[in-house]
């Protein structure tokens, strides 16, 4: 019985041994509590910006534009700290000239920022983040009669460098893969997306089916993305590339009017790419205002390489319109080992000239070529990249 009533006694004997550190600890956990939330307290006082972002200084709210449809300037263009962001080539004169043999010369030159003090300037041009990629940025498109349509942001930033599949930077053979004609075939296009590695470049033809949700498993899956618009073929119209086809015998204003209708069809893509197009692209006159326009939304053109009277290069480089040829068709013959000997010709012109593209059409033996091909291409050294590595752009130093 003495046992029983002391057992309780001496376990509370202990723990009121044990209070008094207790309390201590409290005590001094307390006190860090009270020295961190003043230390924040400190840091976000002196920071400048506080813990109410949504609330701009009132310096802040004057400097803001009265008219809202006026142009962002880069004051107004704040980084998230306060600081005033601008584009690369804000603190350049670019100069370009023509030489006697086409070849577009471009000369920079210092000259001043806008504004004083220092800025945050912006070198993210390359890429987006893939939890966004299918999702397009809103400040690169406008609301048109005809849909929502690409233009260049007013920070600077083209769709083309948006929505491109950043490379490595690094000097070696650098090939891209072109699979065309995407959205014309529910399953082609499926099985496309589902068994082509994210480095391939997929085309979707304006008048496919269902291409804004291919389109975003497409960018989903890290695929850079052009458009294929319907351009006049030298068989036309016994041989006709759809609805809204650009024709020689249009007007420019018709013209460009169904450009427009065809970019309408989807966002994210880097530039456009021809569907057909023989003869159009052998009419400089014809090309010139739509290659213009197109330059213009910041993309760039891909010419398929089957015409051997494009006028493409010349076009290009008169408007400032960011360019590239396919070298090779990889799949004029339907099958495999066929493609796969094209395949192997495209990596030895990519080895004498540094890089290659090539373009082939979503059929099955193109995919399954292709899909093998490529598990080996970085074991031999090739690096497969998208198209827009690959172009000729006047803005690139």
């Amino acid at each position: 019985m003495g046992t029983d009533l002391h057992a309780p006694l001496g376990r509370n004997r202990k723990a009121g041994n044990r209070r008094p550190g207790v309390l201590r600890l409290g005590r001094i956990a307390a006190s860090l509590c009270l020295f961190a939330i003043g230390g924040f307290s400190l840091y976000t006082a002196f920071r400048g910006d506080g813990l109410e972002r949504s609330k701009p200084p009132a310096a802040e709210q004057a400097a803001t534009p009265a008219n809202p449809t006026q142009p962002p300037t880069i004051a107004a263009n704040q980084a998230a700290d306060g600081m005033p962001r601008a584009e690369p080539r804000s603190g350049a004169n670019v100069e370009q000239m023509v030489t006697g043999d086409g070849s577009v010369v471009t000369k920079y030159s210092p000259r001043p920022r806008d504004g004083s003090g220092p800025v945050l300037v912006d070198a993210m041009q390359i890429g987006q983040d893939p939890r966004m990629a299918a999702q397009p940025n809103e400040a690169l498109l406008e609301d048109t009669p005809f849909g929502r349509l690409p233009i260049v942001g007013p920070d600077g930033r083209r769709p083309m460098d948006q929505y491109a599949r950043p490379s490595s930077g690094a000097r070696g053979v650098r090939v891209a893969i072109v699979v065309s004609g995407l959205g014309l075939s529910q399953t082609g296009t499926q099985r496309a997306i589902a068994e082509l590695p994210e480095e391939i470049t997929f085309a979707f033809a304006a008048s496919g089916n269902s291409l804004q949700r291919w389109m975003q498993e497409a960018r989903r899956g890290g695929h850079e993305i052009l458009l294929q618009v319907p351009l006049e073929p030298f068989d036309y119209p016994a041989n006709d590339p759809g609805p809204e086809t650009l024709l020689t015998t249009k007007s420019p204003a018709r013209n460009i009017e169904n450009l427009h209708k065809a970019m309408g069809e989807i966002t994210n893509y880097t530039g456009v790419m021809n569907y057909l197009g023989g003869r159009f692209l052998s009419d400089s006159n014809a090309m010139e205002p739509v290659m213009r326009d197109i330059g213009k939304r910041g993309l760039l053109f891909l010419d398929d390489g089957t015409s051997a009277q494009s006028k493409t290069a010349d076009v290009a480089k008169g408007t400032e319109l960011p360019y590239a040829f396919a070298d090779l068709q990889l799949d004029g013959q339907l099958d495999i080992n066929a493609v796969l000997k094209k395949l192997d010709e495209l990596e030895r012109i990519a080895r004498k000239n540094g890089q290659a593209i090539g373009v082939a059409s979503a059929f099955d033996e193109s995919v399954d070529a292709i899909a093998k091909w490529s598990e080996e291409a970085a074991m031999r050294g090739i690096e497969i990249v998208g198209v827009a590595a690959l172009s000729n752009d006047p803005q690139k130093p």
